[in-house]
């Protein structure tokens, strides 16, 4: 089986680009897979801080899910912005919320970042859709209504992944 070295977070770099409208899946592990999100007030914090809009600006996160050792989140990149940029605001915003709470979870997430940009043929919905149901797919809850750490500018009632008026369950 082969291995990734050390600098494996690097090998995420490799082909990277940051395009400013452009829609991308961003996924961050906490800092060795720890599962600091069982805890509810760290999860509590951190659901806070990825829902405020400011701390986005100027790029949009369109939707996210706090799992108990990741986070997913569509992001909607904003103009001057990098996508390192944009994920290091949030896990430092996130971070400084949670740190302040308790300081032993240092440092709360891992180097490095995965992301996909969306193709222009691929629906933002679905891929949304994938976003919110992996607390059901890893067999956290039954309903996702039920999982408390996620929010999507897309839902408007229900499971309807209509239109673009924000809400969400963060």
């Amino acid at each position: 089986m082969r291995t990734l070295s050390s600098h494996g977070h690097h090998r995420l770099r490799i082909g990277r680009c940051s395009l400013p409208g452009q829609l991308y899946l961003l996924t961050s592990a906490t800092y060795e897979r720890r599962p600091y999100f069982l805890d509810t007030d760290l999860a509590r914090l951190a659901a806070r801080s990825l829902s405020l809009a400011s701390h986005w600006h100027p790029s949009h996160c369109l939707c996210w899910v706090l799992m108990p050792d990741h986070w997913h989140g569509l992001v909607e990149l904003g103009e001057g912005e990098t996508l390192t940029t944009v994920v290091q605001r949030i896990k430092g915003t996130t971070a400084r919320a949670v740190g302040l709470h308790d300081p032993n979870v240092r440092p709360l997430w891992a180097k490095g970042f995965h992301d996909r940009a969306l193709r222009y043929d691929e629906s933002s919905r679905q891929v949304a859709r994938y976003i919110i149901a992996n607390p059901l797919r890893a067999g956290l809850v039954k309903d996702v209504m039920d999982y408390p750490y996620w929010s999507a500018c897309f839902m408007e009632t229900g499971s309807d992944l209509g239109s673009l008026g924000c809400t969400g369950r963060g």
